[in-house]
């Protein structure tokens, strides 16, 4: 992400990127150590994205945006918006009534979090992006303040009758990301090899 946005031209086409990572707590560049109460086996690793600490692990599907803000006419504000409208209406279409909140962006079902975002700019371009908790063990998240907030309870679509894999959840998600964010969307998808 860093060298895509770090080389990228002015005519480079906006991609974005869906993967599921290892078990892996993310401290963002404001993180405190003190909302990371117990990594345990977990590896703790800082990155650089804004917001706090974070897990991500097998289940989640990550959505990486790397999109030409200044192109597309998007501030951070529409930016964090659009990437919430996405999951909400994702969760709508299975019947989940979500919703974003403006003081602690993310994704809620009522006052437990479906979808977590952490983004960085750099140059014009965003990169980092958004978690939706599909299908996964939520348990890792008790030894975090989630993007730290203490005793923030986390949810997953499973937990709410949904039930689907991480890729019809890409498949289902991708269009929506795009039309939030005004990219078009021709359904093509270029998958890559797990990194090793």
């Amino acid at each position: 992400m860093q060298r895509f946005t770090e080389q990228r031209a002015a005519g480079d086409a906006d991609e974005i990127w869906f993967l599921e990572h290892p078990p892996v707590f993310t401290q963002g560049l404001n993180g405190r150590a003190e909302h990371v109460l117990d990594p345990g086996d977990i590896p703790v690793v800082a990155i650089d994205r804004g917001g706090q600490v974070t897990y991500h692990g097998p289940g989640q599907l990550v959505a990486y945006p790397l999109l030409d803000l200044r192109r597309l006419g998007l501030g951070i504000r529409q930016l964090v918006t659009g990437l919430e409208r996405a999951i909400v209406a994702t969760a709508a279409a299975h019947g989940v009534e979500a919703a974003g909140r403006r003081d602690a962006p993310g994704v809620y079902v009522g006052a437990r979090k479906l979808a977590s975002i952490g983004l960085r700019v750099r140059r014009g371009g965003s990169y980092h992006g958004i978690a939706l908790n599909v299908d996964m063990d939520l348990a890792p998240f008790r030894r975090i303040n989630p993007c730290g907030y203490a005793g923030l309870e986390m949810t997953q679509l499973a937990d709410l009758g949904v039930s689907i894999d991480l890729r019809q959840a890409a498949v289902e998600l991708a269009p929506r990301l795009c039309e939030e964010l005004g990219l078009p969307w021709d359904g093509r998808w270029e998958e890559a090899a797990p990194a090793g």
